[in-house]
């Protein structure tokens, strides 16, 4: 019986919020076991050239990918781009645009932990960023980490940095038609990201499946970190419902940071048919 290729397709590299270089990341993923990679930094791709060129030499397959962020009914949505075309100028130009509300919207963070009796932590949050523009909760919560104010970043993200907590800020970022238009743009494949983590009920989720099947959405994260294995079952069943392809990806940042690591993922169910089932 031949041996299940293992695919990687979401994980992060310091051009986003990741703790490694996307050359170093790459040879992670390959020490691990991964035979095709995809790298998909947030509203970025910066990363791709880099982490391309060290695959070629270590004998990994690599897929160029990005995370989009949309929002969509109230909420943040991260929308995984497979297969594009990094060099394509809409699909460059609509990353820029979502890229530029991330500075006013750290500043904003910054004031409202302020508020709560933390100061420094824009600058704190700075401290952890390779890309400027590319500032995010995740360089906020290592942040937080380190001065003590929680345990992991996990935590931080619990009592700081989500709805309803000090240090979240809603954000409008592109809408889901804009976000599926820019992958379209480039060539892409659109996979709905880790769908257990959005405080959706099961009649919203299905009503954004609708729409994003619509808008051209093709895929969804049926294994990753972030699901428990009932969720590995209830949205391999969506997935069979919408006619939707299955993914499987870590979305790893970093050691000691991420649940699982790169490769380390169980298989999808047999029966569902893969993103990559026409590579």
């Amino acid at each position: 019986m031949a041996r299940l290729l293992n695919y990687d397709l979401h994980c992060h590299s310091t051009a986003s919020d990741g703790l490694l270089a996307p050359a170093i990341l790459v040879e992670r993923a390959a020490g691990n076991g991964v035979d095709i990679l995809a790298l998909t930094d947030h509203d970025e791709i910066s990363g791709l050239a880099e982490a391309r060129a060290r695959a070629a030499e270590v004998g990994l397959r690599f897929v160029d990918g990005v995370e989009v962020s949309i929002s969509w009914g109230g909420i943040t949505i991260h929308v995984v781009g497979l297969n594009i075309d990094p060099a394509n100028a809409q699909l460059q130009q609509g990353l820029q645009s979502i890229r530029q509300g991330r500075t006013e919207r750290a500043k904003k963070m910054a004031q409202d932990l302020a508020r709560v009796g933390i100061p420094g932590s824009l600058e704190g949050a700075y401290a952890y960023v390779d890309n400027p523009n590319l500032i995010g909760r995740t360089h906020f919560a290592r942040f937080l980490v380190e001065k003590r104010y929680v345990s992991d970043v996990k935590s931080a993200f619990q009592h700081y940095l989500v709805s309803g907590k000090p240090g979240y800020v809603p954000h409008q970022w592109a809408t889901l038609q804009d976000g599926l238009a820019y992958i379209k743009a480039g060539g892409g494949v659109a996979v709905l990201a880790h769908p257990g983590r959005y405080k959706l009920t099961r009649a919203e989720m299905r009503k954004f499946l609708g729409e994003f099947k619509d808008g051209g959405g093709a895929g969804i994260e049926v294994v990753t970190s972030s699901h428990s294995a009932e969720q590995f079952l209830e949205y391999a069943i969506l997935a069979r419902e919408f006619g939707l392809l299955a993914s499987r990806g870590s979305d790893f940042h970093g050691p000691g940071e991420s649940r699982i690591d790169l490769g380390m993922l169980p298989n999808l169910a047999a029966d569902l048919k893969p993103v990559w089932h026409d590579w």
